[in-house]
């Protein structure tokens, strides 16, 4: 193996820590994708953790301020987009996610978007509706859409082939992240200072605005089931793994009084994400 050959190999091992040790879900679900989809993946999931953690984790508790975060934010956007022009970084996180990034044709058309939204929780604690979007979009539907460039690597589809799937992709990434916001509605508000849904006080969270919430969502999980039939083989059981992980956490949120989601985090049991892993391997939707 040539030196680049070894560089790439640990850069793509580094990345494929990340996801497991950070995400029980995510790291399931990636379980189930065909080995070169998986590993794109991957990476695209280390380089979006990292960022996370300049503006929400490790970062703060090290004890950077938001210009330190900010500063950190930037060179990472700057290393990010260097590699992923001249196909090289000295940091492996980064270097990972440019070999993704190159291989499957994406550049700051999705990264500029991603690292905008995270620039904006180092400063922002409230949206209104045209924030709200934008930052879903940015955190989250370029995310997917990054992770749909590797699952339809290599097919050819029409112009409305490819629009639909787009579609799905972003609203299965908005969907997870709308359902995180619900779940970690106290988390974000009391350690945070945030409120992210537009229009909603966490301090007089009502049955109302769940119920409200909640359908926005199952409007977005409806819409990305539809073309999850039609993805790929490598990709397909994966995506409905993580479909049907967080439509089973929509449902544990409507179930949860709104007082109560004030107070505490919801989240899926053990035993019920691999009766779902279980179902999507045989292509069928489990049952909790």
């Amino acid at each position: 193996m040539s030196r680049r050959g070894l560089y790439d190999r640990v850069a793509e091992e580094t990345a494929s820590v990340v996801i497991r040790r950070y995400s029980t879900s995510f790291g399931l679900a990636a379980k189930l994708l065909g080995p070169g989809v998986r590993q794109h993946v991957e990476n695209i999931y280390a380089l979006v953790r990292v960022a996370d953690e300049i503006v929400d984790g490790a970062a703060v508790e090290s004890g950077l301020d938001t210009v330190g975060a900010a500063r950190q934010l930037n060179e990472l956007e700057r290393e990010t987009d260097a590699a992923v022009a001249d196909g090289f970084s000295s940091n492996l996180v980064v270097h990972a996610f440019a070999l993704t990034a190159r291989e499957t044709g994406f550049g700051t058309e999705y990264t500029a978007p991603f690292f905008e939204s995270m620039r904006t929780d180092l400063t922002a604690t409230e949206h209104d509706r045209e924030s709200f979007d934008a930052y879903v979009y940015g955190s989250a539907e370029v995310v997917g859409l990054m992770c749909l460039r590797a699952f339809l690597q290599g097919v050819t589809l029409t112009e409305a082939e490819n629009d639909r799937f787009v579609t799905g992709a972003r609203a299965l990434g908005a969907a997870f992240q709308k359902v995180n916001f619900l779940r970690d509605l106290a988390a974000d508000f009391e350690t945070l200072g945030r409120s992210y849904f537009p229009g909603v006080s966490v301090d007089s969270f009502t049955e109302e605005d769940k119920i409200r919430l909640l359908d926005d969502i199952d409007d977005d999980l409806r819409l990305s089931a539809t073309v999850i039939p039609d993805l790929p083989s490598s990709s397909r059981k994966a995506v409905a793994l993580a479909q049907g992980l967080f439509a089973e956490l929509a449902v544990r949120l409507r179930a949860t009084p709104a007082d109560e989601l004030r107070r505490v985090r919801i989240r899926v049991p053990n035993p019920v994400k691999l009766r779902i892993a279980a179902g999507a391997m045989l292509g069928a939707k489990a049952k909790a």
